[in-house]
């Protein structure tokens, strides 16, 4: 049988944070919705399974396959743009969203802070930002586009398949192929950034206020410290007076000191771990000291090129501090050295049936490890405190848990798994990852 036009003998494949790696028998890159159901019908056939994948930044094995690798970077671009929806090709990445936005007066409501996802990667893993009032990109989802493992179009929306919405806006890549996104928009807008270094114990008790009152709050907590750096966004209408960051600004914060040095830093760390305390306690003095206002995607977004594993979970927001206050406690205990901060961010519920802030106000903690030290020791005992308040992991993100235990947090689970036995009864879309934390 002839393998359809594009579709060649599979390569090694790794991510991003270099934790995942597979090879596939076949891989492909289709140009059009027609390639994609070609592809699939071909692995079907063969008794195949699919993955796609986008930008690989998930540190979980959630793209990883033995089967056919589907690159779904050509599928990109502004499809369509209506009263309140923009339908995105599956494999837009989110740093091209400006450009092809921006000029039609039109932002995402929220974004997290990096951009090198496709936006079918970061709805199918739930990516998010921060803002008590805002859910994460899955939750701006009003409708996709999906091949299936028949080999059909299917369209997912308000008017067609509406009650399959809230599984497939993420859907963990467990239903079919995205091929297309259709996103609610918002009208361009500003924000006014203030960043500070704070004493942490007052940033922690002051957590449930400031995540409430401030459009969007964040906090990182340095390991070895008593700091916390503080980013505080207030949003503006568009025609607010700009005060940008000049460009050195930029330049000496996000790529001299945010890449460059902190490069130098996490790698003397991992040679000399006894540097990191006071290398750390001088990172707080240099850094995080600023205010500015901006364009939207400019301020959200932060170029990272330090590469790093991570895990993150999301906890109701009430249980922050004390989980924040028990991993700084696991440190000191256990005498690590730790050279990244402690990330706290938060979300409005939604009503996603796996979405990680389903049914609930979230706050999310997230830790990390430079990409070339063991993490598994740091990410298991703090996932043990995660756990003890009511923790759901991050779906692209590292973590140990199984189908059994998240069945018993997500009051949706048990309706996704009849929405994946409906479309995908055969498990096309199925990896190790997958059967994991759904089951077989």
């Amino acid at each position: 049988m002839t393998a359809p036009v594009g579709i060649r003998p599979g390569t090694e494949w790794s991510n991003w944070g270099r934790s995942q790696r597979s090879r596939p028998e076949f891989t492909a890159q289709p140009a059009s919705v027609d390639e994609v159901i070609a592809a699939v019908n071909f692995a079907r056939d063969r008794g195949l399974t699919v993955k796609a994948w986008g930008a690989g930044h998930s540190f979980t094995s959630i793209a990883a396959t033995a089967g056919l690798h589907l690159d779904v970077g050509a599928l990109d671009g502004v499809i369509a743009v209506d009263e309140n929806h923009v339908t995105l090709g599956a494999g837009t990445h989110l740093h091209q969203l400006p450009a092809l936005l921006e000029p039609l007066g039109l932002a995402l409501a929220n974004m997290g802070d990096i951009d090198c996802q496709t936006i079918a990667g970061a709805i199918s893993t739930g990516t998010h930002g921060t803002g008590a009032r805002f859910g994460g990109i899955a939750a701006q989802v009003r409708g996709v586009t999906l091949a299936t493992a028949a080999g059909e179009v299917l369209h997912i929306n308000a008017e067609e398949n509406p009650e399959l919405l809230s599984a497939a806006a993420l859907g963990l890549g467990a239903l079919g192929v995205l091929v297309d996104v259709t996103i609610e928009y918002v009208p361009t807008f500003l924000l006014h950034a203030v960043e500070r270094p704070e004493p942490a114990d007052t940033v922690l008790q002051e957590w449930l206020q400031r995540s409430a009152e401030t459009d969007h709050f964040e906090f990182y907590v340095w390991p070895h410290t008593t700091t916390a750096l503080t980013k505080s966004n207030t949003r503006l209408p568009a025609d607010a007076p700009r005060h940008p960051l000049t460009k050195f600004s930029r330049w000496f914060d996000d790529e001299f000191m945010a890449n460059g040095v902190f490069r130098a830093i996490v790698a003397a760390g991992t040679a000399a771990p006894a540097v990191i305390p006071p290398i750390n306690r001088l990172a707080v003095k240099l850094s995080g000291n600023r205010e500015f206002t901006d364009v939207s995607s400019s301020v959200f977004v932060t170029d990272r090129t330090v590469r790093f594993r991570e895990m993150e979970y999301a906890l109701p927001v009430e249980a922050v501090p004390d989980a924040v206050r028990a991993i700084q406690k696991l440190i000191a205990g256990r005498n690590w050295r730790v050279s990244f901060p402690i990330e706290v961010r938060s979300a409005a519920a939604d009503s996603l049936l796996l979405s990680t802030a389903s049914g609930r106000a979230t706050g999310y903690v997230a830790v990390h490890r430079y990409w070339r030290e063991d993490p598994s020791e740091y990410f298991r005992e703090v996932e043990a405190i995660m756990v003890a308040h009511d923790g759901r992991p991050h779906w692209g993100k590292l973590h140990n848990r199984h189908a059994e235990s998240l069945a018993a947090t997500y009051p949706g689970f048990n309706e996704f798994l009849a929405v994946r036995d409906r479309l995908d009864p055969g498990r096309m879309f199925a990896n190790d990852y997958l059967c994991q934390v759904l089951g077989q």
